[in-house]
């Protein structure tokens, strides 16, 4: 079970760009599991200088949000647990 905050701050950004996330999900060949918003149960969070960086994943799948927008998606693996830039586990152009 998440947190009730935790809950709702997956829910706002998720359901802010579903679209994109679909997409992305789509893109990527990762549509088979982690489509319920409910699925999705971690977060973590960050700020690399002016821009806030977000993974919010499922047991199969993390998406990538650099401030609100999703910007990449893999399959869900534990070393991005913890580690010490996150962002290098996925693919994100500047």
């Amino acid at each position: 079970m998440t947190a009730p905050t935790v809950e709702a701050a997956i829910h706002e950004l998720m359901d802010l760009a579903w679209n994109l996330v679909y997409g992305l999900l789509e893109e990527r060949g990762l549509l088979g599991d982690g489509l319920d918003v409910e699925e999705y149960t971690g977060i973590h969070s960050w700020v690399d200088g002016l821009t806030g960086y977000t993974v919010v994943h499922s047991r199969t799948v993390a998406v990538l949000f650099s401030d609100t927008r999703p910007v990449d998606a893999i399959p869900f693996h534990h070393d991005l647990l913890g580690a010490d830039d996150p962002k290098a586990f996925f693919t994100v152009s500047t």
